[in-house]
């Protein structure tokens, strides 16, 4: 009986809304950042999906993708120095990393192709902002924009401060959720996905509080 209430919960919404309301809380709605005249904008992966066109982004990799390229076109209307690192390896095991996945919508977006590096190779939110931190070096641009979800923003932000950054948040979509009177895979997934950042926040903190990080 508790297993089945806890299933009808969870699928009805009644957990996924507080913890989506958790994990999004502080970046439902992010303004577009002034940009200085060294700007760089980092696109956080997002997953890819297999599909009869072959392997594509997911759907909110797809915002993602959107959110930079109209962050990059704005920033080059401004005369700054602006570049696009997309950070992503393949921690799906799909056999392309997202970097190299996105990088032909990230051009379509009109992001100039000298301004566009792939870091292909990072497989975890901790990795992105570590192995971004080698591309960019000690001597980083003036300012650092993280481009990604709501949910998974206070994690991005929390690694990238770890190597010490200032970024600035863009957030390019909001997870949403609401309660119904029955389940729904929207509801389960979205569960999954607000338990998955919360322990993954979570295990961040304990292990940069361990020296891990």
């Amino acid at each position: 009986m508790v297993l089945a209430a806890f299933a009808w919960a969870t699928g009805a919404g009644w957990l996924a809304t507080p913890l989506l309301d958790l994990a999004q809380h502080g970046y439902r709605h992010t303004a577009v950042p002034s940009f200085a005249p060294r700007t760089t904008m980092v696109l956080m992966g997002g997953g890819t999906n297999r599909s009869e066109a072959g392997l594509v982004p997911q759907f909110n990799a797809m915002r993602r993708i959107a959110a930079v390229g109209m962050l990059y076109r704005e920033c080059r209307e401004t005369g700054a120095s602006c570049k696009v690192i997309l950070s992503g390896g393949d921690p799906q095991r799909h056999g392309q990393a997202e970097a190299d996945n996105y990088a032909p919508y990230v051009l379509a977006e009109g992001v100039a192709p000298d301004d566009l590096v792939r870091e292909n190779q990072s497989l975890n939110t901790y990795q992105n902002a570590r192995n971004v931190a080698g591309i960019l070096g000690p001597t980083h641009d003036n300012r650092l924009i993280i481009v990604t979800s709501a949910y998974h923003m206070r994690r991005s932000m929390s690694a990238f401060e770890a190597f010490g950054y200032a970024p600035v948040p863009y957030v390019s979509d909001v997870r949403p959720t609401r309660v119904t009177f029955f389940p729904r895979i929207r509801g389960f997934a979205n569960s999954e996905l607000a338990m998955h950042e919360l322990v993954g926040f979570a295990r961040f903190k304990v292990y940069r509080w361990l020296h891990l990080y």
